[in-house]
């Protein structure tokens, strides 16, 4: 193992090659709404793979190759894989919801969730019969201890942002909830829990991630990958600064996810699409639930990809305390991702809040299939929050941030952060 610091990186600037929002089949993509001539166009495949329909299978999945289940630096949880982000007809996808959780299970998730659109008065979303459709699809997929599906929603504004919510009982559209501030008070008087989606990629980005205290809890993750896209800098040039640095320094405590976003018809088989692994005691829905609200969970863009951390023993996720507001924190860090990339050199970037765009408090070489151990000094001082992203450096990011960052290579994966605390 070898250490160096971020001023060895270099830049590329390269273009994003991913469409956002682009549309084709506009009577299922786009509303005009009334009130305000509001244009809702989701985002569609934006590749092959949807081409063509697949008829997906109930049958025992056969799984990827990749990494075991097991970390090799805690006990008592289990790593699942999971796509918590899918659409189908009942909103803007292509695909029909009656074969989409069997063919995620068929693809080797432990976990998934359907979220289509809801959108004002249920045009090109959600109705209260497709939510309720839902339901009965979710419950009939469930297999607990071996397969999880869950039912959520996606809380769609074209200007503001749009939110993932998983585990409530009801939805709610922009009719019975127009703002951010609207959501908060919904959510609050319920039990789910929910995420933001692709930020900045709707121009409010959440109302600039304004803060609300009492709805720190609800709100679990924030996308860093969504389909092939890594949202750390995307837009930098529009925004001027990270989406990570953005909603973490506004003080949300967000755990970071990847999402395929599929609108296709090819639910969890893409690959190099964004997933999430959620380390869980259980493979239940109640067991997803507590990893969610622990913050438990790692965004990848890759299956079979095992990652687990600890600082100072803690588990990516938690409370990092900190006695003197300061100290030398151990980092062991569990990278694998089975045979297909033993040896594999990887980085891990040691991410620190900064400003515009994180800085990198230290790049450690390593390769996949390793468990990695250093040490780096942190301090509340300079920011409360600490993240590891493992990279690919011998391929650049399509979507750079400034010119010089040691980020504007290849995001693998992203660990949920940990919090700093005197």
């Amino acid at each position: 193992m070898s250490g160096h610091h971020a001023d060895t990186a270099h830049a590329h600037s390269h273009p994003h090659g991913h469409p956002h929002g682009q549309k084709h089949q506009p009577s299922r993509r786009s509303l005009l709404a009334a009130a305000g001539g509001l244009l809702i166009a989701a985002a569609v495949p934006g590749s092959a793979y949807a081409a063509d329909t697949r008829t997906a299978s109930g049958a025992a999945p056969t799984p990827r190759a990749g990494a075991s289940r097991t970390s090799l630096v805690t006990q008592g949880t289990r790593l699942v894989h999971a796509d918590l982000h899918n659409h189908t007809l009942m909103s803007d996808g292509d695909g029909d919801p009656a074969l989409a959780f069997a063919s995620m299970r068929d693809a080797g998730l432990d976990v998934a969730a359907l979220t289509d659109h809801a959108t004002l008065f249920g045009i090109s979303g959600l109705s209260q019969s497709e939510w309720d459709r839902t339901r009965q699809l979710a419950d009939a997929a469930d297999d607990p201890g071996t397969y999880t599906a869950i039912r959520g929603f996606e809380w769609s504004n074209p200007f503001i942002g749009h939110t993932n919510v998983w585990f409530t009982e009801q939805f709610v559209d922009l009719g019975g909830a127009i703002s951010m501030s609207a959501l908060y008070n919904w959510l609050g008087s319920r039990d789910g829990v929910a995420g933001f989606n692709h930020p900045g990629r709707e121009a409010g980005r959440f109302d600039n991630f304004a803060y609300v205290a009492a709805a720190r809890e609800k709100m679990v993750s924030v996308e860093m990958f969504n389909r092939g896209d890594d949202y750390l800098f995307d837009g930098w040039a529009d925004h001027g600064s990270s989406h990570l640095n953005a909603c973490l320094n506004a003080g949300w405590r967000t755990g970071i996810t990847g999402v395929s976003d599929h609108h296709g018809t090819e639910w969890g088989h893409p690959e190099g699409v964004g997933r999430a692994g959620l380390w869980v005691t259980e493979n239940t829905r109640a067991g997803v639930l507590e990893a969610l609200r622990a913050r438990r969970f790692f965004a990848s863009r890759y299956s079979g990809l095992r990652l687990d951390a600890t600082a100072n023993g803690v588990q990516m996720g938690g409370v990092l305390p900190l006695a003197s507001g300061s100290g030398d924190v151990r980092f062991a860090v569990d990278l694998d991702r089975g045979p297909e990339w033993a040896g594999k050199p990887l980085n891990v970037q040691v991410l620190r809040p900064g400003t515009d765009a994180p800085v990198v408090a230290d790049v450690i070489e390593t390769t996949s299939g390793s468990l990695v151990e250093f040490t780096v000094p942190l301090g509340v001082e300079d920011g409360t929050w600490v993240v590891l992203r493992v990279s690919d450096p011998s391929q650049p990011n399509g979507q750079p941030g400034p010119a010089g960052h040691p980020c504007n290579d290849l995001g693998v994966a992203y660990s949920s952060p940990w919090w700093l605390q005197p």
